[in-house]
């Protein structure tokens, strides 16, 4: 199955997304920590030409702690990125957010009294739920089904800050399935434009490659089998998820994803950053 989602909203979103950005001052990049890759929307890139960009790695509880701290790393490595993290024991506030901007501000030689950020990220990565956060208030909707948020709304984050909210948009066409299947698995894609039965799949068969003694220990399973449905029909057939005897598959599907995305299964972190060595001096003669 090849996963694709690109509703008509997402669409005038990214085409106003395209037009307010070149008001704005400083980008706010809102990043999945279990999957900075994958949930960083490619059209950024182009939009944000030298725009400075503050990156934040979301649900940051979720993710293997020492790996997100490489994926700060790397995110900042150039003078015009920060990145922070955000997680439900270490919490970020509207003070945090204006920090990091006023530095990326003061590099980019903005002077002037008034200054606008745009927050911007995938359906479902957290956006809404960080907003009211750093607000103190309630501005936004939360909701574990993505594409909530459907319109824009300007908020004063400080004495000389303004936030302007997006909705969660993905991009038209993924470049991988990989990605596309990643994402669905956290949730980016709304369940109607996917098969449970196949992303469950995918998801059983890195757990099955990266987290096996996660697996054996949630699940109490005394031995993992090879192939991912195997893994899905034990599971099942431990938790009594059968009809007339067979596997309910769709049902096994929701609640393999359900727990991976509620974190359920400890933290895990589905990719790793390219950390390049640094250059070796060449041997004197």
């Amino acid at each position: 199955m090849t996963i694709s989602w690109y509703p008509g909203h997402m669409h005038k979103a990214n085409k106003e997304m395209a037009r307010v950005v070149k008001e704005v001052d400083i980008l706010i990049e809102i990043l999945d920590a279990r999957m900075p890759h994958a949930s960083s929307n490619p059209m950024l890139q182009k939009l944000r030409k030298d725009k400075p960009c503050l990156h934040i790695l979301n649900k940051a509880d979720l993710a293997e702690p020492a790996i997100t701290a490489q994926w700060q790393q790397a995110l900042a490595s150039t003078p015009r990125d920060r990145a922070l993290i955000n997680s439900k024991d270490m919490k970020l506030q509207a003070a945090d957010i204006i920090k990091q901007c006023q530095q990326l501000a003061q590099m980019a030689g903005l002077r002037k009294p008034r200054k606008q950020a745009m927050i911007i990220g995938i359906p479902n990565v957290g956006k809404s739920t960080l907003m009211n956060q750093i607000a103190g208030r309630k501005i936004a909707r939360t909701g574990n089904e993505p594409a909530i948020t459907k319109s824009q709304q300007r908020i004063r984050l400080g004495d000389d800050w303004y936030l302007v909210d997006t909705p969660g948009v993905l991009w038209p066409k993924f470049a991988d399935q990989d990605t596309a299947y990643r994402l669905a698995c956290a949730g980016a894609i709304r369940n109607t434009a996917m098969e449970f039965e196949e992303v469950a799949l995918f998801a059983a068969e890195f757990l099955l490659r990266d987290f096996p003694h996660r697996l054996s220990k949630f699940y109490a399973l005394e031995s993992l089998p090879a192939q991912p449905e195997e893994l899905l029909e034990c599971i099942a057939r431990k938790r009594g998820f059968l009809r007339n005897g067979n596997v309910d598959w769709h049902r096994i599907a929701e609640l393999v994803l359900h727990d991976f995305r509620a974190g359920r299964l400890g933290p895990m972190s589905l990719e790793r950053p390219i950390i390049e060595s640094p250059t070796e001096s060449p041997t004197p003669e």
